[in-house]
């Protein structure tokens, strides 16, 4: 019998959520989207994920009934309170994020950072599954966000995008954006990702890179331009990741 668990990944832009099966690591039924409110208060934003969550949990029938709720935010996130805020209002800076949704919406909460969310879900269900030693995940997007694994475990909040490179912080020169506002080659681009992966290399020696954002859906375009000791490869669950990630969380802070 499969079990099932709730994923919400809360963005800058939108809100998405969605019933995944645990053992597969795939969605059960639609991705749901709403857009995330401007200003993206902390309110506001609690009124949107309880709605999701309502819908979401409704289409479950008694299962949905008390069911923990996994939740990506992309921030800092230490037991719970958001420490940051990339992408959403500077007032959710030291939020109980988790204790806010779980009165919002009646569930148990689990919040975890983003990127953390879909390393995880790479770990156990993608490009890193069955992968023993260090494990870095890097997602090319607006900035960059990272998760380390060791031996599947995480190691939360590394938040690697903001490493010094080349006398800059690194996801304001090698991130997506940055290609697309520069109007760069995937050629020039990779050599600034060579500059980036190659300091993950020399502090972290990772037993694999795994590479996600929406770019790495084009990744034939640029890995085959790096030169690193350690393999590395593209993402596979895309935009499922975060959903998938805070769901398998969530059940397993919950004992389920």
């Amino acid at each position: 019998m499969e079990r099932i668990g709730v994923g919400i990944d809360i963005g800058g832009s939108g809100i998405k959520g969605a019933p995944v099966d645990l053992g597969a690591g795939e969605l059960t039924a639609e991705r749901l989207r709403e857009p995330t409110p401007q200003p993206s208060r902390p309110a506001a934003v609690a009124r949107v994920v309880a709605d999701l969550a309502r819908t979401i949990t409704g289409g479950l029938g008694d299962a949905g009934q008390g069911l923990p709720l996994g939740v990506t935010f992309p921030a800092v996130i230490q037991h719970g309170t958001a420490r940051t805020a990339a992408n959403v209002h500077e007032a959710w800076i030291g939020t109980d994020v988790q204790a806010l949704l779980a009165e919002a919406t009646g569930h148990p909460v689990h919040v975890v950072n983003d990127a953390d969310a879909a390393g995880v879900a790479e770990a156990r269900f993608g490009a890193a599954k069955g992968v023993r030693g260090v494990v870095l995940v890097a997602t090319l997007g607006t900035g960059i966000g990272t998760a380390l694994l060791v031996d599947g475990v995480l190691v939360p909040n590394t938040e690697l995008g903001h490493l010094e490179v080349g006398g800059h912080d690194a996801e304001t020169r090698a991130s997506d954006a940055a290609r697309e506002r520069e109007d760069l080659t995937y050629k020039q681009w990779a050599k600034r990702l060579q500059a980036y992966f190659g300091a993950l290399e020399a502090l972290f020696w990772p037993d694999l890179l795994v590479v996600g954002g929406g770019v790495s859906r084009k990744s034939e375009k640029f890995l085959p331009l790096l030169e690193l000791r350690t393999p590395i490869v593209p993402a596979r669950l895309q935009n499922q990741a975060g959903i998938v990630g805070a769901a398998v969380l969530a059940a397993e802070r919950a004992g389920s």
